[in-house]
């Protein structure tokens, strides 16, 4: 083989695995004030445990003007509870969600998302993860990595007082997980973010592959016009 052209196949496999290794996809936005990508994100969610007499339902809602409608359901109960109120009225993997409890979801390159949470039982009520969408534009939900499962459990009061400072899960996304959960309105409103809890992870697109049969394509191509300059 040519040694210029072995060299510069070295130099592009080197460089495309590189740019493959650093260039996750990036997220505009995934939190309280919508979900949005710049480029084709694969999102793995996992259902963790549900605390109410409702029967829920989670999805995932693509957003115009300002109207959510259901793209993709991603976790549906088939029972409000375990065991009626035991433990909170828990629901858990398995009794009130059945399954492997794990599933995946594509978002689409500059797209607006959001994620809903029906619920069946008493009033009912359907709220959103962008809080802009719900009634009177109340925050719904709560978005974070570990620190906010930390704040839950040491939450004293029926009310998660901060609520307010987990309104972004974009770093946790990237980094292990974020941790997403609701409060479905029931209980009078009682804001407690316990009602429906999943967890959420990115994973960026492969690139390298891709990159390098780009690479490898010009590189066959210009060898090719040189070797025809070289007969004429």
């Amino acid at each position: 083989m040519n040694t210029k052209f072995l060299s510069a196949l070295t130099a592009t496999a080197a460089a495309t695995a590189l740019f493959g290794a650093t260039a996750p996809a990036q997220a505009v936005s995934f939190g309280t004030d919508s979900i949005s990508f710049d480029n084709d994100t694969l999102v793995h969610f996992e259902f963790q445990e549900s605390h109410g007499s409702f029967q829920s339902t989670l999805g995932v809602y693509e957003v115009t003007n300002s109207l959510p409608s259901l793209v993709q359901t991603l976790f549906s109960e088939t029972k409000g509870s375990d065991n009626y109120e035991a433990n909170e009225w828990k629901g858990s993997l398995g009794n009130t969600v059945l399954g492997s409890g794990k599933v995946a979801f594509t978002f689409l390159a500059n797209k607006i998302y959001t994620l809903g949470l029906i619920s069946i039982g008493g009033a009912g009520s359907q709220v959103y993860s962008t809080s802009a969408l719900n009634s009177g534009g109340t925050q719904q939900a709560v978005l974070g990595g570990v620190s906010l499962l930390d704040a839950l459990n040491q939450e004293t009061t029926d009310t998660f007082q901060a609520a307010g400072q987990y309104t972004n899960g974009l770093a946790a996304l990237f980094n292990g997980g974020a941790l997403i959960t609701f409060d479905d309105q029931g209980n009078a409103i009682d804001k407690d973010f316990q009602d429906f809890t999943v967890t959420a992870e990115a994973v960026p697109e492969p690139m390298t592959m891709t990159g390098l049969a780009l690479g490898l394509g010009g590189l066959v191509a210009a060898r090719r016009r040189r070797g025809n300059k070289t007969a004429s």
